[in-house]
């Protein structure tokens, strides 16, 4: 993808209509989410809280504030947070240092990743994705004609992610690593960095990821029970060989909705990182391509809007938003496959999870915002007038 070319006002006229294709991508997930988020949990929340419900009205409530967020983020226009990017990237940061205080940063699963506020709780990991991408498109916009100079282009930018993916790694947290280095990858790419840097960046981190894995015991355990899953059933393989029992139980039309087996107390996380396998079990075949196929439609119209963008910044925002939202969701579906050991990754809008919900339903709405051409809205009296790039862009 080549870098955009000069920035071009914004038409004055009527904004474009929103993306239908993009918005229903968005909205089915999330609602096909809600429905398997209750299917996966209900046994295990009656068990746990008395109330089968428990997880599944968590998740409507992040959904109806994700969608506030969406809509918000639609009507303010893409180009009002370009302003915001180091500002949310500082927020973030602050958040990140903030998780590892102890009695301010919750414990879940060995690893502490979330912000506790009573029986509320938020996970800053999963804002510093979007927050990465936004410092990112901001960036890459402003030094555009200057990509290929190696301390302008390419060092910045590495140095933040590295340090963004440094403050995951000591929540214990390697899945969301390598989701910041794939959409750094994508969009210094398409920003014109030279390859050979690429190439360069991605054979220095081959080794250092390789010691983080061996280096740590639980992670090489992982690694050894993805590499023979029932040679591990008892301990770290249990999953995978679940999720793989799950998978094959589905056939090609599924066992039915709430009729699977593997959520009955077998398969951990069954609502969380692995509801894939849940899908695969009850839908089949059938509902996994159907799952695949909105995520297509979703990197199909990102990326449209990506290439259609008025200026650069819409561009790069489009297509680090896309990326996010694709590759997390492989490398969630290569994980219930047993293609890749397990990394903690939730399936994008479909897994159980608060942040991650609200935080990629709030992108989609800037995404929505991109394909639609809007630069923002600005209340003068009874009318809605549109604002211009020069007139929003700090």
């Amino acid at each position: 993808m080549a870098s955009p070319g000069p920035d071009r006002t914004a038409d004055r006229g009527a904004a474009a209509p929103v993306d239908g294709w993009l918005l229903a991508a968005v909205l089915a997930l999330a609602a096909f989410g809600a429905v398997m988020v209750y299917s996966a949990s209900a046994v295990t929340a009656a068990a746990r809280t008395q109330d089968q419900f428990y997880f599944l009205k968590r998740q409507l409530l992040a959904a109806g504030v994700g969608l506030a967020l969406l809509l918000g983020a639609l009507r303010l226009g893409y180009r009002r947070f370009e302003g915001l990017a180091y500002p949310a990237l500082i927020f973030t940061v602050f958040s990140l240092l903030l998780v590892l205080v102890p009695g301010i940063g919750k414990m879940a699963g060995g690893a502490r990743r979330w912000i506790g506020a009573g029986p509320l709780s938020f996970q800053p990991a999963e804002l510093c994705k979007v927050a990465l991408v936004l410092y990112l498109a901001r960036s890459l916009a402003y030094k555009r004609d200057k990509m290929r100079l190696f301390s302008i282009g390419f060092v910045p930018h590495i140095v933040v992610t590295v340090m963004l993916m440094g403050l995951c790694l000591l929540e214990r947290d390697l899945g969301t690593c390598i989701v910041l280095g794939a959409v750094l990858f994508a969009m210094l790419f398409a920003a014109g960095v030279k390859l050979g840097w690429l190439v360069s960046a991605v054979l220095f981190a081959a080794p250092v990821c390789w010691y983080l894995i061996t280096g740590t015991h639980y992670r090489l355990q992982r690694w050894l029970a993805f590499k023979d899953p029932f040679a591990y059933r008892d301990g770290y393989g249990f999953q995978m060989v679940e999720s793989l029992l799950g998978v094959g139980n589905g056939g090609w039309f599924g066992q039915g909705l709430g009729d699977g087996k593997g959520k009955l107390f077998y398969l951990p996380a069954a609502h969380t990182d692995f509801i894939g396998a849940v899908i695969a079990e009850e839908l089949g075949l059938l509902g996994m391509l159907l799952l695949v196929a909105l995520y297509a439609v979703f990197v199909w119209r990102g990326m449209r809007a990506a290439f259609r963008a008025g200026d650069a910044f819409g561009c790069y925002l489009a297509l680090g938003l896309t990326t996010l939202v694709g590759v997390q969701a492989i490398f969630n579906l290569c994980v219930v496959l047993v293609l890749l050991p397990t990394k903690g990754l939730t399936l994008p809008f479909v897994s159980y999870g608060g942040s991650s919900l609200m935080t990629l339903m709030g992108a989609s709405g800037l995404l929505l915002s991109v394909s639609a051409g809007q630069g923002g809205f600005l209340r003068r009296g009874s009318q809605a007038v549109r604002l211009s790039q020069a007139e929003v862009a700090p």
